[in-house]
């Protein structure tokens, strides 16, 4: 067992090392969405909406009885296989490309609004805590599994270009498509930590915000 979990970190290791490129443009867009998020939200005026969102979003997972989660967790699975459907599309064509960077940098800007939106109007020791149940679990697993699959779009583009054969193509997808299943493995997880574990700790802790 210790073989192969040794085997397997050192696969995933060499795959890290022989696609470094890859790696760093795909999390550089990612952080620059974050900063875009993070600057949007500084520029905003509109810091009392941004408040009653949040009291609103804590207020509608006080009212949330244990049947609901059941359907908040199929919805956020559908969207996360929506998600996965289309990185794989988009990186199987060439052309598509742009649109696996543009989701990578709205997710990142996402999550810098997200953040910087807590932090301010709940302030810095609320709105770490805040972050922490609700954004910190679920995107420990989400945002590493959406860089992967950013890259194997990346590397299917390459090996295209790279090699136009009908057999290296087909291969080239093939490998693709188990990795986006693997990360689509990995997004379900995700939903779940999302919804059976960050959702309950807010409602556990929600008087406190």
């Amino acid at each position: 067992m210790q073989k192969k979990k040794s085997e397997f970190f050192n696969i995933l290791k060499q795959e890290i090392i022989n696609n470094i490129k890859s790696y760093v443009i795909v999390t550089i867009i990612f952080v620059i969405g974050i900063f875009l998020g993070v600057f949007f939200i500084n520029q905003t005026d509109s810091k009392n909406d941004i408040l009653q969102y949040i009291n609103t979003y804590i207020d509608e997972m006080k009212t949330i009885q244990n049947g609901d989660f059941i359907s908040e967790l199929k919805n956020d699975i559908h969207n996360n296989i929506l998600l996965v459907f289309l990185l794989w599309f988009a990186g199987t064509t060439i052309i598509g490309i742009p649109i696996v960077f543009g989701i990578i940098l709205t997710r990142g800007f996402c999550l810098g609004y997200t953040i910087s939106a807590c932090v301010l109007t709940l302030g810095k020791l609320k709105g770490f805590m805040f972050i922490l149940l609700t954004v910190f679990l679920q995107n420990a697993i989400f945002i590493p599994a959406l860089l992967v699959l950013g890259v194997s779009s990346v590397k299917l583009y390459k090996s295209i270009i790279k090699d136009r054969r009908k057999e290296n193509i087909k291969l080239s997808i093939f490998k693709h498509s188990i990795i986006s299943l693997f990360i689509l493995f990995a997004l379900i997880i995700s939903s779940i930590v999302k919804i059976e574990i960050s959702y309950r700790l807010i409602l556990t802790f929600s008087k406190y915000f």
